[in-house]
């Protein structure tokens, strides 16, 4: 028979049995403890909001960045500006511009825009799709290289020229234009010229790993590059190098304190299958077939970006800070910055032609020099679970109008809030919800 939690207990009986939770567990954070407390009082109805004011009251842990009135973060994203990116390429009405070393870098209007107009198109330097896509890219029913639905037999579909019957590839292609340019990514991850890649994707899948699939897709962007002529790889190069990142260790740090710990056994096994599909394949054919691929020497600054453990979380976290909500990299729209209240809107129109290519529409006017600001959360979230979700990167207390706005309402209500959290708590034990 399970215990009803119907006690209320003093605030010096719950101080006083949170310290000592917290001592026990130096590393345990906000949500960890209050479990370890009902655990032990499994009769005591107690809030988290409750245990996290008595820890921040007694220093034992920071200001929460998702709590509302968080000032604190010390952890940062870092960013490179790409000298090389020419943003003509997609449009003349916006420029790249540096805000400062915690901000970073930037979108704002070259000119006056009015509200509806198409800013930008653009195609992903390269995909990692959703699973459902990718399931269908695996069933040769979606393009390899841009997604586009191909159920529909058509003379202009074409399959990857490695397959055959007996080292077959599923990778299937909507227009010849689409597999040439799939060269650039897909002979690292096919699975008739490189079978070693298969248990990496295979192990993207069932994880359901985005960001370890888009870093398998830029590795091998980069490799692939690096077999070419110098000024193709400097590209190539450059796009990365200037993508903001913050490592997973970096990531690990902001998550502690949610109660959340990081999968340290997962990203060993990934690393692992990683290195078999780029550098050491396990069995002499498979490392014969990678060769036949990487014919040329990898540059020495290239390994250590790519092959040494930490520059391979640091990678991980760069796609998964990078991407965009569908799973593409894309070189000018990496740049675009956070607000509560976007006013740019990232559509996939051609979803016939080129469904991984985006629209960028401006949502209201613009002025010269006015940022250019997308959302890294869901808008229709509180104001604590959008910060909550932005600390998880790195990026301090959003301060967009409408979060100053809502932070100004939560601390004019803030005094009553203790009150009410435990009188609902107390409601919820009296209807067994507890």
């Amino acid at each position: 028979m399970s215990i009803s939690r119907n006690v209320i207990p003093t605030e010096d009986e719950v101080r006083k049995a949170v310290i000592e939770l917290k001592k026990g567990n130096p590393a345990s954070g906000v949500a960890k403890v209050h479990s370890f407390l009902l655990d032990t009082n499994p009769s005591w109805t107690v809030s988290e909001k409750r245990v996290r004011k008595i820890l921040q009251s007694e220093g034992l842990v920071r200001s929460d960045a998702g709590t509302p009135n968080s000032t604190i973060n010390t952890i940062h994203p870092s960013f490179r500006l790409n000298q090389t990116l020419d943003v003509n390429k997609w449009t003349s009405r916006v420029e790249v511009k540096y805000f400062d070393a915690i901000k970073g870098k930037g979108l704002v209007a070259k000119e006056n825009i009015v509200k509806g107009d198409v800013l930008w198109k653009e195609d992903p330097f390269i995909m990692a799709p959703e699973w459902e896509i990718y399931d269908l890219q695996h069933a040769s029913e979606a393009c390899s290289l841009c997604s586009s639905i191909i159920r529909d037999h058509s003379p202009l579909h074409i399959s990857c020229e490695a397959s055959t019957t007996a080292t077959p590839c599923t990778a299937r292609y909507c227009n010849r234009l689409c597999r040439l340019q799939a060269e650039k990514v897909h002979p690292l991850l096919c699975s008739a010229r490189n079978p070693a890649s298969v248990p990496l994707l295979a192990f993207t899948r069932d994880a359901q790993w985005m960001a370890l699939h888009a870093l398998a897709q830029c590795t091998s962007r980069l490799l692939l590059a690096s077999q070419q002529d110098a000024a193709t790889f400097d590209l190539d190069w450059d796009v990365v190098q200037g993508l903001a990142e913050l490592g997973m260790e970096e990531r690990a740090q902001c998550l502690r304190e949610q109660g959340l710990e990081p999968d340290r056994e997962n990203w060993r096994r990934a690393f692992e299958l990683y290195l078999q599909a780029f550098k050491e394949p396990r069995t002499p054919g498979e490392q014969k077939k990678l060769a036949r691929v990487l014919k040329k020497p990898i540059p020495e600054e290239l390994q250590k970006f790519t092959f040494e453990y930490q520059a391979f979380l640091r990678g991980l976290g760069r796609m998964s800070l990078n991407l965009e909500a569908h799973g593409g990299l894309y070189r000018l729209h990496s740049h675009l910055n956070h607000s509560c209240t976007p006013n740019v809107s990232v559509r996939h129109l051609d979803q016939r032609t080129a469904l991984s290519r985006i629209t960028v529409i401006a949502k209201e006017d613009f002025e010269i020099g006015q940022e250019l600001l997308i959302t890294y959360t869901n808008p229709q979230s509180s104001l604590r679970d959008r910060r909550r979700r932005l600390s998880e990167w790195g990026f301090g207390p959003c301060r967009c109008e409408r979060c100053v706005t809502e932070e100004k309402v939560w601390k004019e209500s803030d005094s009553n809030t203790q009150e009410t959290d435990d009188l609902a708590d107390q409601l919820k034990a009296g209807l067994g919800v507890l």
